[in-house]
């Protein structure tokens, strides 16, 4: 068959030499007015166009278009997408696979995780080293140690500019071509925080608070925020070093919020923030500057909170774990489905650590990627039995993570004990990641 009628079979036109390709994209500047550029793996058509004024489009006016035939180009790209409207920007990456497009909303990502970033290093040092070698740096976010408030906990985020910005940074800082502190560090996008629309927002009257010492109580903290105005708290919930407080009223917690936020309670100066209200119909998601869903917590021995959300450092996926033979109340799994493996379909070698923490569906291996993402050892289960009065034997794991940086090992165990070895190991690796 011949390459024509190849490319006709497999649906992505006739095949264009240089010549014909390059006057067909002339002829498109020449009609539209906009300029084309290529650079850095992409070609850029327009930003602005012809006669344009004022600043971009602001974020979340722009879709990303995949799986585009390879010898489709602007020329016949631009009058598709003109039928939704003005071209502001396209950018076309200069390698595709083929077969049917897709399009969704681009996610606009301005913010990069860098993992496995020494402890010892403060913020100012971190954001500075982010500003000499990539560019359009706007901030640097930093947690501290849950235990040693001088140090931080391997990572940061950084906050960019824009989206290309933040892009052409993730390029230039490609793991073994940059070495901050003589350390190779770990590049990836950071998981988009949770946008909540302004109405939700304005009903919520529970704060989270951030950067707490292990050994403040729950009782410290509600006589803290009551000090302002005794009564106004509901109840308080800490895990490890942050906690949810809940008040009666949300003008309160706004009050509340902006007089504490700053304060030192034993010793630590506490960041104060509305917390976000999770999806009640979502999957129990959490991210490395994210949120896990109220129901983890009924896993855990917690009481449910309504509203609240949880901020931590894994990503455990949805379950509904079966503790002592009943199941613990949790949202729906996340879907999954199968598709036909047709013969002649490309597979391609991956590690499980180039994948998104949404392609893991248990704790269990949402622990496994986080432990890597931050250059430590793989978590080690140790597993533990005991017998009930009625007979039964019941299991509980302890975990061990061992940090490959500074040698320092950390256990974790539920006091939750379960019947089967599965489920055993999926609690301890939800607490674990509650814990981190």
């Amino acid at each position: 068959m011949h390459e024509e009628n190849k490319a006709a079979a497999n649906g992505c036109g006739k095949i264009r030499s240089g010549a014909q390709n390059g006057a067909a994209l002339l002829a498109l500047m020449e009609k539209t007015g906009y300029s084309m550029v290529q650079q850095n793996g992409q070609r850029k058509f327009g930003g602005p166009p012809p006669g344009w004024e004022g600043p971009p489009p602001p974020r979340g006016c722009e879709v990303f278009v995949g799986k585009i035939p390879r010898d489709m180009y602007e020329d016949e790209l631009v009058p598709v997408f003109e039928r939704a409207g003005k071209i502001y920007e396209l950018r076309l990456m200069m390698e595709f696979s083929g077969k049917f497009i897709g399009v969704c909303v681009s996610l606009d990502n301005c913010r990069l995780f860098i993992g496995a970033i020494p402890k010892d290093k403060k913020k100012e040092e971190i954001l500075n080293e982010m500003k000499k070698v990539t560019e359009g740096v706007v901030d640097v976010i930093v947690y501290p140690n849950a235990t040693d408030k001088t140090k931080n906990r391997g990572f940061a985020f950084v906050e960019y500019e824009s989206h290309r910005a933040a892009a052409m940074a993730r390029r230039r800082l490609i793991p073994g071509t940059f070495q901050p502190w003589g350390h190779t560090i770990q590049v990836d996008w950071a998981d988009p925080e949770k946008v909540v629309d302004e109405e939700t927002m304005q009903r919520v009257k529970v704060l989270y608070v951030r950067n707490l010492m292990i050994s403040t109580t729950e009782d410290k903290i509600k006589a803290e925020f009551n000090k302002f105005k005794p009564g106004v708290v509901e109840r308080v919930k800490k895990l490890r070093d942050y906690a949810f407080v809940h008040f009666f009223h949300r003008e309160d917690a706004v009050a509340a919020m902006s007089i504490m936020n700053g304060k030192c309670i034993d010793g630590a100066s506490i960041e104060v923030t509305l917390a976000k209200p999770v999806n009640k119909e979502s999957s129990w998601k959490q991210h490395f500057n994210g949120q896990i869903s109220p129901s983890s917590e009924n896993l855990l021995g917690f009481p449910n909170k309504e509203e609240a959300t949880q901020k931590s450092l894994g990503k455990p996926a949805s379950l509904s774990v079966r503790l002592n033979g009943q199941h613990s109340p949790g949202p729906p799994e996340v879907e999954r489905s199968t598709y036909p493996l047709f013969p002649g379909i490309k597979l391609t070698p991956i590690s499980m650590y180039s994948l998104k923490l949404s392609h893991f569906s248990s704790a269990v291996m949402h622990l496994d990627y986080f432990c890597h993402k931050n250059s430590w050892a793989p978590p080690e289960y140790c597993l533990y039995s005991t017998t009930s009065q009625d007979g039964k034997i019941l299991l509980v794991y302890k975990v061990l993570i061992s940090s490959i940086a500074d040698d320092s090992q950390s256990y974790f165990m539920p006091e939750k004990l379960c019947t089967t070895v599965e489920d055993a190991k999926e609690l301890a690796a939800q607490f674990t990641l509650l814990h981190l």
